[in-house]
């Protein structure tokens, strides 16, 4: 008999491998926490009770050690997934964040998270059989940024879903139902609320800045994303802001954690610091003096994770009696919830996510959905004479700018590894016919004034039929504090303007030249750029859209889809009327308060298509104080060209303006439309939607008369300027 060596080794090193992976999971019968046949409150009680306060203390930091004599594993609770799982090696990369909330589609952003979470949960269980226990390779993941981006010149704006609560609670839910999936006993993942819950700059700050909110403002703006993912979405996390929130520091603030987030809303997972913000209560705040006292105050006020350093210290303060062990207990018991949710104290084959299998990581159907959200995020800003689709047959190209070529522009921040990025050049080089002369030179650095004066590119460039000029920032311009290694404000962006010497390009490309300027912006906060706008015959705002960027803007550029984008924020057109970036006082900030029109406002976005609503009913003209109303209209496209619409319903309330926003979001809806076609949409306004709020920030239905305002953009005087529909106006009376 012939034995096949080769064969049989490698069957050994399966079989040692699977050795070393039950033996990493390990549920030994003779400890309780293992044994699946308790309920889970019962197996966490019995483990906490088997830990010396040494060891309780050790499993409240981001770096949960292991506890070998009670064959507790190592965990590390520090993971990523903004928009993919991030810094973890190879994933697929989907649009930022802020281009995931431009999408206005939440049936979308679940599947893109659902989908983010197949292949955590895939390279987990590979992780878990290497011995991979590092940062970045669990299931805790902090993520969405649900903050609200309320001022321009905040450079990690480009992480939230914008300036709007309602969009951004409702594109919230959807990504945390996504990550954390649907079981009924175990979490796929688990999402996190962050940073909580009044916090948005200014970067260098971040540390020891008191932000001074209303009460009205709380409820209004900062604080009804949170509540929405606690109380819609079950999210399992919840992270605490480095800055102090009126007075109080945000990881130390009863007020937030207790009274607010525990009591109010009911939240009943773990709470955990930004990275480093316990220490801040004694270096910088300065509400504390030792280590020891900050972590006291931390554990007391709620805080059950320290990401961090100071945790270590709660034995010395147990000793000095800042802290009793029982509310160690109290949070290590919370904590550990949220692993047995996972399944890490249960067989392996108990739980259907450690089946998930390494092909969903980059796969082909992943990458399909990052080039649908690509493309959905994407906002046509102008479209002169209707200049853009371009013919991909074109005899002449030219493509030129900084962010032409730069695949560092696909990939926003917290992101990962794809194998296969696609830029802009490529996805154009890709699209046009293969008679197409296309010629493209960078022409322009991306922030300064070019070092040699010979210029080639802009006489070259006139020759063409067009020109596609890709403009704008990336990621070392914008971003958190230290990581935007080109921003001379620690990531903010205190000039929200596109850089003068990119200005100057266009113009040059402009000046005597009657071919067509198509401009894609790239950027992940919005740009004051008046200038661009009356140079340009087109602007495609792209984001940092992933990694079939480049395909979808070529997909957009040459008529093989209709943009369909549309701004989660306002456009401005100057700074002179944005309030002080460190002021968190709402009035004249976003659509809902200022007094002033944006250039490019709220939800606005062109299509390729004319779309027209009609026929705009309501379910009933009277209702009583705490009861929903129905929205009903007629949507079609009056177009040559399928195209998808986004149907927005604002709400204009007795007070508006002084006891009330001017005017707020209250529904959206997406609709694909093929040419010709005329649908039904019903977008039902929910009563808590339609509460105003006191100067103390109680919540009540006003009796009186009520406007809803329906159309494809926030309400503007500038509609017709725009090259949108004026919206349909219908009222109702609340009794």
């Amino acid at each position: 008999m012939k034995i096949n060596f080769n064969h049989m080794k490698k069957s050994l090193l399966i079989i040692a491998s699977l050795i070393m992976f039950i033996k990493a999971n390990a549920q030994d019968a003779n400890f309780d926490w293992y044994d699946t046949s308790l309920g889970t409150q019962e197996r966490i009680e019995a483990l906490v009770e088997a830990m010396t306060l040494e060891e309780k203390v050790s499993q409240l930091k981001d770096v949960s050690v292991a506890i070998p004599r009670l064959d507790v594993p190592e965990y590390n609770w520090w993971n990523e997934c903004l928009h993919g799982v991030a810094r973890n090696g190879r994933a697929t990369v989907f649009p930022q964040a802020i281009g995931l909330a431009a999408t206005f589609d939440p049936e979308l952003i679940q599947q893109v998270s659902t989908a983010i979470s197949d292949e955590a949960r895939a390279k987990f269980n590979i992780a878990i059989k290497n011995e991979n226990r590092s940062r970045y390779a669990g299931l805790t993941f902090w993520t969405p940024n649900v903050n609200i981006f309320r001022d321009p010149r905040w450079g990690r704006g480009q992480e939230t879903y914008g300036e709007d609560p309602y969009l951004t609670s409702q594109i919230g839910i959807a990504f945390v139902k996504g990550l954390q999936g649907d079981h009924p006993k175990y979490l796929k993942a688990a999402a996190c609320a962050k940073h909580y819950a009044v916090h948005s700059g200014p970067e260098a700050l971040r540390h020891e800045f008191d932000a001074i909110a209303t009460p009205r403002d709380l409820h209004e703006t900062y604080f009804p994303a949170f509540e929405a993912l606690v109380k819609e979405a079950d999210v399992e996390i919840v992270m605490g802001a480095y800055n102090r929130v009126l007075g109080e520091p945000a990881c130390g603030s009863p007020f937030l954690l207790q009274e607010t987030l525990r009591d109010k809303w009911g939240f009943d997972g773990h709470i955990v610091s930004d990275c480093g913000a316990i220490s801040d209560f004694h270096l910088y705040h300065k509400v504390t003096k030792t280590p020891a006292e900050s972590a006291a105050l931390a554990i007391n006020s709620g805080v059950d994770l320290n990401c961090g350093n100071i945790y270590p210290h709660l034995v010395e303060a147990v000793k000095q009696g800042l802290v009793t062990e029982e509310t160690i207990d109290k949070r290590l018991k919370t904590l550990l919830s949220t692993r047995f949710k996972l399944g890490l104290f249960d067989p392996v084959e108990d739980n259907p996510y450690n089946a998930v299998s390494e092909e969903v990581i980059c796969s082909d159907e992943h990458a399909q959905l990052a080039l649908e959200a690509a493309r959905k995020s994407m906002v046509l800003l102008s479209n002169k004479n209707g200049v853009l689709p371009l013919n991909p047959n074109i005899k002449n190209l030219y493509v030129v700018g900084p962010q032409a070529n730069n695949s560092e522009v696909l990939l926003g921040n917290y992101y990962g590894m794809s194998n296969r990025l696609i830029n802009v050049l490529e996805g154009i080089t890709s699209a046009v016919s293969a008679g197409t002369t296309i010629n493209y030179k960078q022409g322009v650095l991306p922030y300064r004034t070019n070092v040699n004066p010979i210029d080639w590119t802009t006489g070259e460039a006139k020759g063409a039929d067009a020109i596609i000029a890709v403009m704008g920032i990336n990621g070392n311009l914008e971003g958190e504090e230290g990581e935007a290694i080109a921003s001379s404000d620690k990531g903010d962006r205190l000039n929200p303007y596109l850089p003068a010497n990119q200005i100057e390009f266009l113009k040059k490309l402009r000046k005597d030249n009657d071919k067509p300027v198509i401009v894609v912006m790239t950027g992940g906060s919005p740009m004051i750029m008046p200038e661009v706008a009356e140079i340009a015959d087109a602007i495609l705002w792209a984001w940092y859209p992933g990694q079939e960027g480049g395909t979808a803007v070529a997909d957009i550029i040459f008529g093989k889809v209709s943009p369909s984008g549309r701004l989660p924020l306002s456009f401005l057109s100057s700074v002179d009327n944005l309030p002080p970036y460190e002021d968190y006082n709402m009035t004249n900030r976003t659509y809902k308060y200022m007094d002033y029109e944006a250039l490019f406002p709220f939800g606005f976005g062109l299509s390729y298509s004319m779309f027209k609503f009609d026929k705009v009913a309501l379910s009933n003209e009277r209702i009583k104080r705490g009861n929903d109303i129905t929205v009903s209209m007629e949507i079609t496209n009056n177009g040559q060209m399928d195209a998808e619409e986004v149907a927005q319903v604002y709400m204009v309330q007795p007070g508006a303006g002084v006891t009330a926003p001017r005017r707020k979001l209250v529904g959206f809806k997406r609709v694909n439309l093929k040419a010709g076609e005329t649908k039904a949409v019903s977008i039902v306004v929910r009563a808590k939607d339609m509460y105003q709020y006191t100067e103390e920030g109680e919540a009540s239905m006003l009796k009186g008369e009520y406007q809803l305002i329906v159309g494809n953009c926030s309400p503007t005087k500038r509609t017709q300027e725009l090259g949108i529909q004026e919206p349909v106006k219908v009222s109702y009376q609340v009794r």
